[in-house]
């Protein structure tokens, strides 16, 4: 089973209905859920200290969801980036390892907490690019998806 663990509400109707189809086609493969948590209010005049508060409430929200045996994939800037081939690969090699569980993490807005960063297996830099971290969601997923077409040797990817 394959998570995507991200902070916030996705409030466009594009962005749900987007995410819901790859959600979708990988059901062909394997279950992938989508869990959401509550994100904190981050008015621009935070302080420093502020905003690490904010960070650690929203990583103990998602910690909760993660158990000691899931495999966490977080998404972060200072992570090893992979292409489509390489993830695939990645996530094959989990299932091969056992992992039946895998959780993608994406943080909110101000980033992740230590603890967040600490509980990762593998620290994942999608792009070099900023994006908003619901549209991450999709990105994420359709790359899952991408994924399992390159392990099950299916047009696609090209």
């Amino acid at each position: 089973m394959i998570r995507i663990i991200g902070c916030g509400k996705i409030k466009e109707k594009w962005m749900r209905d987007g995410l819901a189809e790859y959600v979708k086609r990988i059901g062909a493969y394997d279950k992938l859920e989508v869990l959401e948590v509550a994100d904190e209010k981050t008015p621009d005049n935070n302080s420093e200290a502020e905003n690490e508060m904010v960070k650690v409430k929203e990583g103990q929200r998602i910690l909760k969801l993660i158990k000691d045996d899931d495999y966490v994939i977080l998404l972060d800037l200072a992570g090893k980036t992979m292409d489509s081939e390489k993830l695939s690969t990645f996530i094959e090699q989990l299932y091969v390892k056992g992992k039946s569980r895998i959780d993608f993490v994406i943080g909110g807005s101000l980033g992740v907490s230590k603890e967040l960063i600490n509980r990762a297996d593998f620290r994942w830099k999608l792009s070099d690019n900023t994006f908003p971290h619901q549209l991450c969601r999709i990105i994420v997923t359709e790359q899952v998806y991408r994924a399992f077409r390159i392990m099950h040797n299916e047009p696609y990817h090209k």
